[in-house]
């Protein structure tokens, strides 16, 4: 059965921090808008934002469940070295309260919200593209009962393996992901009190194939909890036997589990964002999460906004045109970091003997200022351009193998 509802100018469809800043930003413009969202899902996620996230987006610092004050690099081997920030923090958000507070804060300026699951796109009349959804168990819809909402373009923001992008955007269909698993565990009390490996202000980053034979993992305190997991591309890997390891591996395999949630997570931006008439793809549905870091929140979110700034002129004039030009934008601005992330990914991330000497770049004073100054502003930083000369050149280096793995 299937109930004809309202009519948008434009429809998002997941609420992540993609879809509910794309849906924010086209509210704020005095669009109408439908924000069309699953219930309950909570992405896995370190949950780690830098400081410019909250300035370009106006979120405020309150909204964070900690401050950190630096990284430790476990290698293979479980030699560490620490990269402590100079000056600022990294600020650590549970998704849960995170991405539910983006979404309030849609539907208060302007967007309306809908509870239910995508199904697919209908038939268009040349102005307008049909989506048709499954209500949520509490908007008391029957069993199997589809509703049918009509718009001049859609936004898809649901997600690495996006149901909107499979039927509009034909190399949606293929996107290049890794899979991420993680438990989310109560922090113990040895832990607060400093009797424990584990430091309550920094981020543990460990490379090691066991736990991951081609990502990482990780330990990254959210204050009163800890998000333990690893990501991988390789089939047949059992992650949630990894971060069991792991948690036993840090005296954590009696804390209280709060949660666990495992995803695909993108790798590569898709070469397409649009299908030419009335859809365009953000977020990781456009494949836009950091390689090697996964860093994801921040890029969800400027492609969020890019996706309503591109939609906002759309509805302008009344032509398709500028949902094409959306990619473009993104990338001219965040293009150089994909850039040299993905091939950083690609090479170190190769062996458990790549990433040994990867972890012995890190102790570098010029690698830790290039990754922080990098990280923390979002934008490659030039203005020291023979910190990066010697950057290069020891990179090189190592490469060669001219310097060992522990120098």
């Amino acid at each position: 059965m299937q109930q004809q509802d309202s009519t948008y100018d434009a429809i998002v469809v997941g609420g992540g921090p993609a879809g509910a800043t794309a849906a924010h930003q086209l509210a704020l413009k005095g669009h109408r808008v439908a924000l069309l969202d699953r219930a309950g899902r909570i992405k896995p996620c370190g949950g780690a934002v830098p400081p410019q996230l909250l300035a370009d987006f106006d979120v405020p610092r309150s909204i964070l469940e900690a401050e950190i004050s630096g990284a430790r690099m476990i290698s293979p081997t479980a030699r560490t070295v620490d990269m402590p920030i100079p000056d600022g923090f990294v600020g650590m958000v549970d998704r849960g309260h995170f991405d539910e507070w983006l979404r309030s804060r849609s539907a208060t300026a302007g967007a309306e919200r809908i509870t239910g699951s995508f199904v697919a796109l209908g038939e268009s009349d040349g102005e307008l593209i049909e989506v048709e959804y499954r209500p949520g168990k509490q908007e008391g819809a029957s069993k199997g009962q589809t509703h049918t909402l009509r718009a001049r373009f859609v936004v898809g923001a649901d997600g690495a393996h996006s149901r909107v992008g499979k039927q509009s955007v034909p190399c949606a269909a293929r996107p290049n992901t890794v899979f991420a698993y993680h438990e989310i565990v109560e922090t113990p009390e040895h832990v607060v009190a400093g009797d424990s490996p584990i430091d309550p202000m920094r981020c543990d980053v460990i490379y090691d194939g066991k736990l991951s034979p081609d990502f990482y993992s990780w330990v990254f305190p959210h204050g009163k909890t800890l998000s333990i997991g690893t990501g991988t591309a390789v089939n047949g890997f059992s992650i949630r036997s990894a971060v069991t390891t792991l948690r036993k591996d840090l005296g954590l395999e009696s804390a209280p589990t709060v949660r666990t949630e495992g995803a695909p997570i993108p790798m590569k931006p898709l070469k397409r964002w649009d299908d030419g008439k009335h859809v365009l793809l953000c977020g990781d549905a456009a494949g836009v999460v950091a390689p090697a870091s996964g860093e994801g929140i921040y890029y969800a979110m400027a492609c969020g906004e890019v996706a309503a700034d591109s939609v906002h002129q759309a509805l302008l004039t009344h032509s398709a045109k500028p949902l094409c030009k959306a990619r473009s934008r993104f990338l001219r601005k965040h293009g150089k970091v994909f850039l040299v992330l993905g091939v950083m990914q690609r090479f170190w991330y190769g062996s458990d003997k790549r990433r040994e000497r990867f972890v012995t770049m890190c102790k570098d004073p010029d690698v830790q200022k290039l990754t922080w100054d990098s990280y923390l502003h979002k934008r490659i930083v030039w203005k020291d351009p023979m910190a990066h000369l010697r950057v290069f050149f020891k990179d090189v280096a190592h490469l060669l193998g001219l310097k060992r793995a522990t120098d």
